[in-house]
């Protein structure tokens, strides 16, 4: 991350002390934790964009006749398939 903005972030008080408080816990600068914090938001949010787009392309008929298929190996205890 070679170029940074600027954003001023109101927080309630007893958040940002409480946000202090871990970034002194995990041995990180307030900023970081915080910038931290968001991109972690950001990756949830586009890995649940991924898979409700992925899921549009998903052949459940095709799924069904793989997992159903005859042969292979028997469900070992506790793997079996109730329905």
């Amino acid at each position: 991350m070679n170029e940074t903005s600027t954003y001023s972030l109101r927080l309630p008080r007893s958040l940002k002390e409480e946000v202090a408080k871990m970034a002194k816990r995990d041995g990180t600068s307030l900023n970081q934790l915080i910038s931290m914090a968001v991109a972690e938001k950001v990756s949830a949010l586009e890995t649940e964009e991924f898979f409700k787009k992925r899921v549009k392309r998903a052949n459940l008929a095709l799924f069904e006749d793989l997992l159903f298929r005859p042969g292979g190996e028997a469900p070992r205890e506790g793997d079996e398939l109730t329905k």
